[in-house]
């Protein structure tokens, strides 16, 4: 059976095209990967220039997330669920000052507000492990985190890359997709099901090197710490290795490369750990636990010869191990168009679908649960629901109405939701708000 879900998670990313022998430059934007904005300050009287200059350049924006339970999910009575954070993102050119190679220290600080999450207020029932998320930014609390804080050089004439400090995976890794739909299980890949390490605000220690075998190829590794202090309030600004419980390995190879003449984004990766995990079933600890990852995005269009306009999809999945992970993979697929309409040339149209299949311990151990408590009635609070799947789904428009300002609807529909059965299908109404300064 495991044989069976490994094959097919990897027979859709195996395959990746060969590497085009092209002049042509990649670009990016229809995948999803715009150039940073001019944001509502511009040079901010000036200061951005000279910082520019000297080497410090940053981007820092705000962002807000809403949702509104609109029928279903576990607890019908209607609630408006609000979060929202500001984020700095910064680097500091070293080369000039030291002739050290790509030389620079990078960081990254993130505040985030309120804490409202409806998944767990109103979408899902509260007994059973979150898989998905309505609002993909809440989590954590209302906090300031340092995300990372890093130096980095580069080698062999910049083919090599090495990174070292207070770290953060999407650094580095499962950067083929971004972070655009509100859903969870469709914003970025999926490595952080692996539930080792985190996305985005969350900082440990490590050390990683990406080595580009040719300009489309690139494959990385490195060591990391797993720390499951790593979430919580006192690590937020911590240098401290307090709550290590091992470390990770990570390997990825990522490819940028054409098919047809489009570009493409394309990557698999491995991760190790030799941290302790605790069986989800069995009364019983082990090591040695890994865990596996895919991603493509592949423009498929262009609209009217404009390089920045166009269809494109995405696929990406991981598999766990089940005896510790509450999951077992996670399939998600999603379409985007940037420029449908000439009126509207930056403005995007998103739709994806997410399947998760929960893990056969995580079942297994909650029918334990009722077991030894003897309850069998679903409604009683200490009963422990049995999991199954669950699919997700979303649909939003983002409205480019300004370089700084950013305002995308969406209707997501969830099947099962935290799957369960029992609890009735959801769908839920989002607004999320970007603004740059």
């Amino acid at each position: 059976m495991m044989k069976k879900k490994i094959i097919m998670l990897l027979s859709l990313f195996l395959t990746m095209p060969a590497i085009a022998n092209t002049d042509r430059e990649w670009n990016g934007i229809v995948l999803g990967f715009e150039p940073p904005s001019k944001g509502i300050f511009g040079d901010m009287l000036g200061i951005r220039p000279i910082l520019s200059n000297n080497g410090f350049t940053f981007n820092s924006n705000y962002l807000s997330q809403t949702a509104y339970n609109m029928s279903g999910g576990y607890d019908k009575n209607k609630h408006v669920a609000y979060i929202d954070q500001f984020a700095v993102t910064f680097n500091q050119d070293l080369e000039r000052w030291t002739g050290i190679p790509d030389a620079r220290i990078e960081g990254n600080i993130v505040n985030r507000n309120h804490n409202d999450d409806l998944t767990i207020k109103r979408t899902q029932d509260y007994r059973v492990l979150n898989n998905d998320q309505t609002q993909e930014s809440a989590g954590g609390g209302s906090i300031t985190r340092l995300g990372w804080l890093t130096f980095a050089r580069s080698f062999d004439d910049r083919r090599l890359t090495w990174r070292i400090g207070m770290m953060n995976k999407t650094q580095e890794f499962d950067q083929t997709i971004p972070c655009d739909f509100q859903l969870r299980t469709l914003c970025g890949g999926k490595s952080a099901n692996s539930l080792t390490w985190s996305n985005w605000n969350i900082h440990t220690w490590g050390t990683t090197l990406s080595y580009k075998i040719t300009p489309a190829l690139t494959f990385k590794t490195g060591i990391m710490e797993q720390n499951n202090k790593a979430t919580e309030r006192s690590h937020a600004w911590s240098w401290s290795t307090s709550g290590s419980k091992g470390f990770l390995l990570p390997l990825e190879i990522e490819t940028h490369t054409f098919v047809n003449g489009l570009p493409g984004a394309y990557n698999i990766g491995l991760l190790y750990t030799n941290a302790k995990q605790k069986d989800l079933y069995k009364d019983k600890s082990y090591k040695n636990t890994w865990f596996m990852y895919a991603g493509m995005n592949q423009q498929l269009t262009q609209h009217k010869n404009d390089p920045n306009r166009g269809l494109s999809v995405s696929v990406s999945g991981s598999y766990h191990d089940e005896r510790s992970n509450f999951m077992n993979y996670v399939i998600s697929t999603s379409l985007r168009y940037r420029g449908l309409f000439d009126i509207r040339p930056e403005d995007w149209l998103g739709f994806g679908i997410s399947y998760t299949d929960f893990s056969s311990h995580y079942a297994k151990g909650q029918k334990n649960k009722n077991k030894a408590l003897n309850i069998t009635d679903y409604k009683n609070p200490l009963y422990s629901p049995v999991a199954t799947n669950a699919l997700n789904a979303e649909l939003y428009y983002r409205f480019k109405l300004a370089s700084w300002f950013e305002l995308q609807p969406d209707l997501q529909y969830w099947h099962n939701p935290g799957g369960i059965k029992r609890t009735s299908d959801a769908f839920v109404l989002g607004l999320k708000t970007t603004i740059t300064f």
